[in-house]
């Protein structure tokens, strides 16, 4: 290379540095803000403002990013902590909190190790809750306990930018002979329960048997009386068809007896033949059992008069011997 060439080089090198240094220094200075989070923005030591989701540029050298802090919900699970009951009871309790950034700059600058606060805090107010309730209670009080250090939590962390959305007890811990007569007590209400299970079962049973046999007993009972309805009615329809008959012929013999009396009359008979009919009616009625008989006046004169004639028949007779 030739002397003016490298001269050139020499004179320009300095000026590349100048700058690449000053685009290193410039690109530096350009932040990006991804979701969900905020950058706290110092310039010379004071706080300056927050970026939110974006591009953004900064003063190099004067300004400076604080504290990088993310907005999602958080999830802290505390070991446990040793209270004590009402009755004196001591027992392991460790909490969960769920708590969000809402303020980037009183996160920042409201508290030193806000996560060794809200622990502290979450523990001093669990003993006072649980230190006011017996030990029964406290097992069955939860969804209480939860809500009462939710609320004193919340008031306590606003000046520090946060918020706690809940509180979840997530174990409690008593004491090992404690947990024994709870497990005896609790097989025993199992047992307790299965007994009465069993006893509903065979009541049940019973019951399903019971009713089976009440029904096969109406059953019957209905059989029985739908036999005995269509025995009479078999009973009604035979005598209503024996009635239906003897009323028939009854009538078939009215029909026949009024046809002879129409054709007597269409005949005219002569007094002989009706007389001669009276008679064969008194012959009948006098076959009877009857121990009196009234005998019309024109019969008994035709009966005299037949007398009559016989008598005179046989004296005619006994002349001729």
């Amino acid at each position: 290379m030739s002397l003016p060439a490298l001269l050139v080089v020499e004179a320009l090198a300095p000026v590349a540095i100048v700058v690449a240094v000053l685009i290193i220094i410039v690109i530096s200075c350009i932040k990006i803000v991804p979701q969900s989070q905020a950058y706290v923005i110092q310039r010379l030591g004071a706080y300056k403002c927050t970026w939110q989701t974006g591009l953004h540029f900064k003063l190099p050298v004067f300004d400076k990013v604080a504290k990088i802090v993310t907005l999602k919900e958080q999830v802290v699970d505390f070991p446990p902590q040793p209270v004590i009951t009402q009755d004196n009871v001591t027992m392991q309790i460790d909490t969960v909190v769920f708590f969000q950034i809402t303020d980037p700059k009183l996160y920042t600058y409201g508290v030193e190790r806000p996560l060794a606060a809200i622990e502290n805090l979450t523990a001093t107010t669990l003993r006072n809750i649980i230190g006011e309730m017996e030990l029964d209670h406290t097992l069955t009080s939860r969804d209480t306990i939860n809500s009462k250090i939710r609320v004193i939590l919340d008031e306590a962390t606003d000046p520090w930018g946060i918020k706690v959305n809940r509180v979840e007890l997530k174990n409690i811990i008593p004491p090992s002979e404690i947990q024994d007569a709870m497990e005896k007590q609790m097989k025993a209400e199992r047992q307790r329960r299965e007994a009465i299970l069993r006893a509903e079962g065979e009541k049940a049973s019973k019951i399903l048997v019971a009713e089976g046999l009440k029904e096969s007993q109406i059953l019957a009972a209905e059989g029985e009386k739908q036999s005995a309805i269509l025995r009479a009615e078999a009973v009604k329809e035979a005598k209503m068809r024996e009635a239906e008959g003897e009323a028939q012929a009854i009538l078939t013999v009215q029909k026949a007896q009024a046809e002879s009396i129409k054709l007597i009359n269409e005949a005219a008979p002569e007094d002989g033949y009706i007389t001669l009919k009276k008679l064969e009616a008194f012959g009948k009625a006098a076959d009877g059992q009857a121990t009196k008989i009234i005998i019309p006046s024109e019969i008994q004169g035709v009966a005299g008069l037949a007398e009559g004639v016989i008598q005179t028949v046989k004296s005619e007779e006994k002349k001729g011997e």
